[in-house]
């Protein structure tokens, strides 16, 4: 049991490790994007700069190894544990590794696909780049909802999220491959996707709100 967990464990790291290899390949058919300014309604700080190979491979480790993803991960696979769903892995601490290493494989998946289709057409995933805390609330709050389906294009115009709508659902309906036999199916695929997107609304409005709160709080100490 130990040795099929711990292969487990190596080939969600070799997966990740290919997907940042697509990302940076895929990014490479991008360099040629070119610099202009955005209309001041978008402009973050101008002048707009194009994301390049390197932030498209960064983004996708952000989105998957970072803090909050990986805080996410203990939550959600902490539910499922209490849960003991799917019923496969069981409700012990090697079934939380289990639901651990499967949701970082989806969320790797997804990342990488929406990094390295949108590199092909020169979509944006980024959203802190477009962050601007002087805007009107109303306004951040319709930034934080509107971005999650909404990207940019190669100059900084907002655009349809294609990448995102073809790598949201199909990374889930993919890992049908892999997942446990009783959340394999098409009604829990679409299920994942719909919360994927739900999880991508609140990822952005902890990007546009917590470093408000931070400075706030950090503030009020001193």
């Amino acid at each position: 049991m130990r040795q099929s967990r711990a292969l487990r464990i190596l080939n969600i790291v070799n997966l990740i490790q290919w997907q940042i290899a697509v990302v940076v390949v895929g990014s490479m058919l991008a360099r040629g994007q070119s610099v202009r300014s955005l209309p001041s309604a978008n402009l973050p700080s101008a002048p707009f700069q194009p994301i390049t190979a390197r932030q498209r491979v960064l983004w996708v480790v952000d989105n998957t190894l970072g803090p909050e993803t990986l805080t996410v991960g203990l939550f959600s696979a902490g539910i499922g544990t209490a849960r003991d769903s799917p019923k496969e892995y069981g409700p012990h601490w090697g079934g939380f590794g289990d639901r651990y290493g499967m949701r970082l494989t989806g969320v790797s998946t997804g990342n990488v696909m929406e990094a390295g289709l949108g590199a092909l057409w020169g979509e944006d995933p980024r959203y802190g780049y477009f962050r601007n805390a002087s805007d009107p609330l109303k306004d951040r709050l319709r930034r934080v909802v509107f971005m999650t389906f909404v990207a940019h294009d190669r100059h900084g115009n907002r655009m349809p999220a294609y990448a995102r709508y073809i790598a949201t659902p199909g990374n889930n309906f993919l890992s049908n491959t892999w997942r446990a036999d009783s959340e394999a199916t098409n009604q829990a695929a679409a299920l994942r996707t719909v919360w994927g997107f739900a999880g991508l609304m609140g990822k952005n409005a902890f990007t546009e709100f917590w470093p408000d709160v931070r400075q706030w709080v950090f503030h009020k100490k001193n």
